[in-house]
């Protein structure tokens, strides 16, 4: 097995051990609170979030303590999940009392540097900055988000296992590929996998032919024909955490210039997995995989970024992109994903998860990347 000894701050698997982990952040950043919505950063820190509406729920992390906003129709079901203490609001009155009250036990209500979820409704953030007057704020990249990005063993356990049940959904949709099919039943094949595994299907790209070239076709209704390339970008969740992963197949004899394309992209897929190590930039990562592309005289048809973060969410920091500067750092889990796109005749894109290592990066699936071909 991989090497699991990360730094401290990443064996945060309690709820009371990322907080703790927060509050370090804070110090560090010199913050003093923080408001988190419900979503993915409250699900992280707490594991689970209450019923997200236009009812104002927050929680508020200090240095010292913290506490909820919490909408009294909530606290009830709520309490079941969590000990954090509440200062719930009803209809009639409105959340104004119980913000000043939340603020005040935690010695938040002269905080000078607010830091707010950046996912949050807006209305919600508005509450907390009009309720400290004078605060500058910023959002979580340098506290949440910064312990977000590194994943723990629990995290990369679960990565790791939703990778290997969606290696089995895509073996099953090159199984199943045929001329005459539909993207939508190939899709269905892909979903019914992940769905036999445990697995709740999250997205299913299926583009034939010259749908493969819009990197985020919207699956239809168009017949697979022979000798289309068909781009499959699937992801399911088991648990807490999701899958992600983009192969290539074609069914029968392959166009031309297929093998060479499908070559470029993995060539570009090694040269980013290459260069993909700690105290490297992310934009570095990205400008390995694209001068391979550019140089192959391919650089016009790779339309997108190189990769994004994964954990919590298919789509999360780092993002890695030709204007990031977020350094990498040991127990980062991104995709590498490159492609090339040539419209009205077919797309390529090679898309592996993985986590980085001192050494550089793990891919968690197991399923090669081959130029897959399906006789018919």
């Amino acid at each position: 097995m991989a090497d699991l000894n990360f730094k401290e701050d990443m064996m945060t698997n309690t709820i009371a051990d990322k907080i703790n982990a927060l509050r370090s952040r804070m110090a560090e950043e010199s913050v003093d609170l923080i408001a988190i919505g419900p979503g993915a950063h409250m699900k992280w820190l707490l594991g689970f979030y209450p019923h997200p509406d236009e009812r104002p729920c927050l929680l508020f992390v200090s240095r010292t303590a913290e506490t909820f906003l919490m909408p009294a129709m909530n606290a009830e079901g709520t309490r079941q999940e969590t000990d954090i203490g509440f200062h719930t609001w009803d209809d009639a009155d409105g959340p104004d009392a119980a913000l000043k009250a939340a603020l005040s036990e935690i010695g938040a209500e002269g905080a000078r540097n607010v830091v707010v979820d950046e996912a949050m409704r807006a209305d919600f953030a508005l509450l907390v900055l009009d309720a400290l007057p004078g605060a500058v704020h910023s959002f979580t990249g340098a506290t949440l988000g910064a312990l977000r990005m590194r994943k723990g063993d629990d995290e990369y356990r679960e990565l790791k296992k939703n990778a290997l049940l969606a290696d089995e959904a895509m073996k099953a949709a090159f199984a199943a590929a045929r001329p005459g099919m539909s993207e939508i039943e190939l899709a269905d094949v892909i979903s019914q996998s992940f769905i036999a595994n445990g697995a709740r299907p999250l997205f299913r790209i299926v583009g034939t032919g010259g749908n493969g070239a819009f990197p985020h076709h919207h699956t239809g209704e168009t017949v697979i024909q022979a000798g289309d390339v068909i781009v499959i970008d699937i992801g399911a969740q088991a648990g807490n955490y999701p899958s992600d992963i983009t192969r290539s197949v074609v069914v029968g004899d392959a166009p031309d210039d297929y093998d060479k394309v499908h070559a470029i992209v993995d060539s570009a897929v090694k040269a980013a997995m290459g260069a993909a190590k700690p105290g490297v930039k992310a934009r570095d990562v990205d400008a390995a995989a694209r001068k391979v592309i550019a140089d192959a005289g391919y650089g016009e048809y790779f339309v997108h970024r190189t990769g994004h973060g994964m954990g919590i969410e298919v789509h999360e920091p780092p993002y890695i992109t030709s204007t990031s500067d977020t350094v990498l750092e040991e127990g980062m889990v991104f995709s590498i994903e490159p492609g090339i796109y040539l419209p009205g005749r077919f797309g390529i894109r090679l898309e592996d998860i993985v986590i980085l290592r001192a050494d550089g990066p793990e891919i968690l699936s197991e399923l090669p990347r081959d130029a897959h071909k399906v006789s018919v």
